[in-house]
């Protein structure tokens, strides 16, 4: 749960900084983390630490990153390739992106009272 957590603050945590200002300095971070793996075809740090601890909690573990084994099964049924990963990574930079720029046009653009 932990790692799919993560996932989803790296893809709407911005939503979360319309609301707590100080959330951007977690969040920016992680969506730039989440668009490099996407980018690169690297494997997240969580996906060996996952495997670590299922394994030390007597479960087995799986082959393969947590999108591939979880996520890309839902979504695409004939498995990630690396153009669905380059795509992966412009939807994470592109609906951040929207959010931060609606955030600083709230910072820069002042409000007026009716």
């Amino acid at each position: 749960m932990l790692h799919l957590t993560f996932i989803v603050f790296v893809v709407l945590g911005a939503l979360l900084t319309l609301r707590w200002k100080w959330i951007v300095w977690l969040h920016v971070p992680a969506f730039m983390w989440g668009a490099f793996v996407e980018f690169l075809g690297a494997a997240c740090p969580l996906t060996p630490l996952e495997q670590h601890l299922r394994i030390a909690a007597g479960e087995q573990g799986y082959t393969g990153g947590f999108i591939e084994r979880y996520i890309v099964p839902a979504m695409y049924p004939a498995g990630l390739t690396t153009s669905m990963q380059v795509a992966i990574g412009v939807f994470v930079i592109g609906i951040n992106a929207v959010i931060y720029g609606c955030l600083l046009y709230r910072h820069l653009v002042p409000r007026t009272s009716p």
